[in-house]
């Protein structure tokens, strides 16, 4: 957004700021994060400390303290962000997605990097992985997104160095824990703020984890997933509990080639649309299955199957010929036609984390602290927030969040306004309080 465009929607971005009061106790703390949250918006080059600094006319110093050291609670920030999408976007067909998201970084020093699997870049690369959820309507005309949650997934090469955490501002209390377990947390958290899901929907990462299936059960949630290729199932539970092959759980790949449960049902074909995807054509199978609720112990004990049943879909697309592998604890009477809308609702999160970084400077950031980086993703978050709900106000025009907009065009265009912009939302800020304090 150019300058004058940030000044155009200036009472819609104070409004909301003004639900964010309470997490700060200094107004020149808050007039900062307005500055930064202004700076994520412009059409700066490169949406880091210095560049944002430099064009909202504050010392870069100054803002390297407010996301490392000033007090602000950021925790809070995030529930009250919560909290409103629950109030103003409570949907019955809402839809969770979990997903992380590695950003490429060079060095060292910021809060766990190390080579690791960056799916930005598509490999394995020296990176920063954030685990996150979001909430989408799924509206087939203009959908509603909001990541609600953003953790720091801490690889066991940090985990095990604390000194090396110490020096990077990571609590001690913050350890290795993998991507599933910090998963199952946010969803906690972001129920206990009162956001409602219809559906939670993930990819094999997630879905390879028998336990992160049973903790999601245990939550109460519905639940659409991809599993992989050697995800093990029973199409029937076992007549004994033995170590004997034919009593054993198989992959699903195996079933799908050989069990009498899918080679005894044609394929259906089903067409599905997929938002504003468009068609997507399908050929399925689908049957009731049973997951393993504990897995045999180095041979010395077999496993044992869950007594709830779920579905298992094999799907071909007709498009490209891919074959997935798709579980859900949905009830036994849940169209197929559904449960394949909400698998494909998946890409929402993928299109939220493009334009998050296009529009919002989500993975620009150059921090050396956990708590830096921590505020960095929720200022972000905050000003897609912030261009969602103008987009669904103003509907018909094309802001940075609708879903025909795209890319960074006339980007230095108004740049040299914006400090100008900055302190004229401080100092209106400022005057709205005082009016409303007497």
């Amino acid at each position: 957004m150019t300058a004058e465009q940030i000044a155009s929607v200036e009472p819609a971005l104070r409004e909301l700021l003004k639900k964010f009061e309470k997490c700060f106790e200094d107004r020149r703390t808050r007039g900062h994060w307005l500055k930064y949250l202004v700076g994520l918006l412009a059409d700066v080059p490169r949406k880091s400390i210095e560049p944002i600094a430099l064009a909202a006319g504050v010392p870069v110093r100054t803002l390297q303290e407010f996301l490392s050291q000033h007090h602000w609670d950021h925790r809070r920030a995030e529930e009250t962000m919560q909290r409103l999408v629950a109030d103003e976007y409570a949907s019955a067909g809402a839809i969770g997605v979990i997903d992380s998201c590695g950003h490429p970084k060079r060095g060292d020093q910021t809060p766990g990097v190390q080579r690791q699997w960056c799916g930005q870049i598509g490999k394995v690369d020296n990176c920063v992985v954030g685990q996150h959820l979001l909430y989408t309507d799924n509206d087939g005309r203009n959908p509603f997104s909001c990541l609600v949650a953003s953790d720091l997934f801490l690889p066991q090469s940090w985990a095990a160095n604390r000194s090396r955490c110490r020096a990077a501002g990571i609590p001690d209390e913050i350890g290795y824990r993998p991507k599933w377990q910090i998963a199952v947390e946010q969803v906690e958290r972001a129920i206990g703020q009162g956001l409602r899901f219809a559906w939670l929907v993930f990819d094999e990462e997630y879905g390879r984890v028998p336990a992160f299936w049973l903790a999601l059960d245990r939550l109460g949630q519905r639940t659409m997933g991809e599993v992989p290729p050697d995800f093990n199932v029973w199409t029937k539970p076992p007549a004994w509990r033995s170590m004997r092959p034919e009593h054993a759980s198989k992959e699903v790949q195996q079933l799908a080639r050989h069990s009498p449960a899918f080679c005894e049902q044609p394929w259906r074909t089903v067409a599905v649309k997929a938002t504003t995807r468009g068609l997507v054509k399908l050929k399925v199978k689908a049957v009731r299955v049973q997951m393993v609720a504990e897995a045999h112990d180095h041979r010395r004990s077999a496993s044992v199957p869950t007594d709830r049943r779920y579905w298992l879909l094999v799907t071909d697309n007709l498009a490209t010929g891919e074959r997935k592998y798709w579980v859900s604890n949905a009830p036994a009477e849940t169209a197929w036609e559904e449960l394949l809308k909400v698998a494909l609702s998946r890409w929402q999160v993928e299109k939220w984390f493009e334009r998050a970084k296009q529009e919002a400077g989500f993975g620009a950031f150059e921090v050396r602290t956990y708590r830096s980086l921590i505020r960095h993703w929720l200022s972000s978050r905050v000003a897609m927030l912030f261009l969602a709900r103008e987009t669904r106000r103003l509907r018909g025009e094309k802001c940075g969040d609708h879903a025909g907009a795209g890319g960074r065009r006339g980007q230095q265009r108004g740049l040299e306004n914006l400090a100008t912009v900055a302190e004229r939302l401080e100092r209106s800020d400022r005057e709205l309080r005082v009016s409303s304090a007497a």
